[in-house]
């Protein structure tokens, strides 16, 4: 599948969640990373007008979790974030942050991600890393 139709197909599965509600778009994928964009926008906003750090752990865990998708055999085993931190270095007001999710560790039961937020001039705000446990369906 080409990146287009990939982009294509996950953007597909996001109608009724929370990604929807933030504005959350798949941009780009490759091996061993994927790349999300979100408006920085008042609905994401904390009450003084700054990018809530839980619609950035939510960007974080939404694209680090979609990343292992790609990584497993889906017809068999499913996802779960078991743990995920970040660290929250700027403040932004406006714009659009991008996160993009890089695959640090893929073990056959768990997948280490780091993602790095970033705004619309490249500076870091914020660093998460996600774990992922990787579960045969039932």
């Amino acid at each position: 599948m080409d990146t287009e139709k990939k982009l294509a197909y996950i953007n597909s599965f996001m109608s009724n969640t929370l990604m929807e509600t933030l504005d959350i778009k798949f941009v780009g994928v490759g091996e061993g990373f994927l790349v999300a964009t979100m408006p920085v926008t008042p609905k994401v906003h904390q009450p003084v007008g700054l990018l809530h750090g839980g619609a950035s752990l939510a960007l974080a865990e939404s694209v680090g979790s979609t990343a292992s998708h790609f990584l497993i055999d889906t017809g068999k085993y499913e996802v779960r974030g078991i743990e995920l931190s970040g660290n929250h270095l700027k403040s932004i007001k406006e714009g659009m942050v991008t996160a993009t999710a890089r695959i640090l560790h893929k073990g056959r039961t768990t997948h280490l991600w780091e993602i790095r937020i970033v705004d619309e001039a490249g500076d870091l705000v914020s660093l998460c890393k996600l774990t992922n446990i990787v579960l045969p369906k039932k």
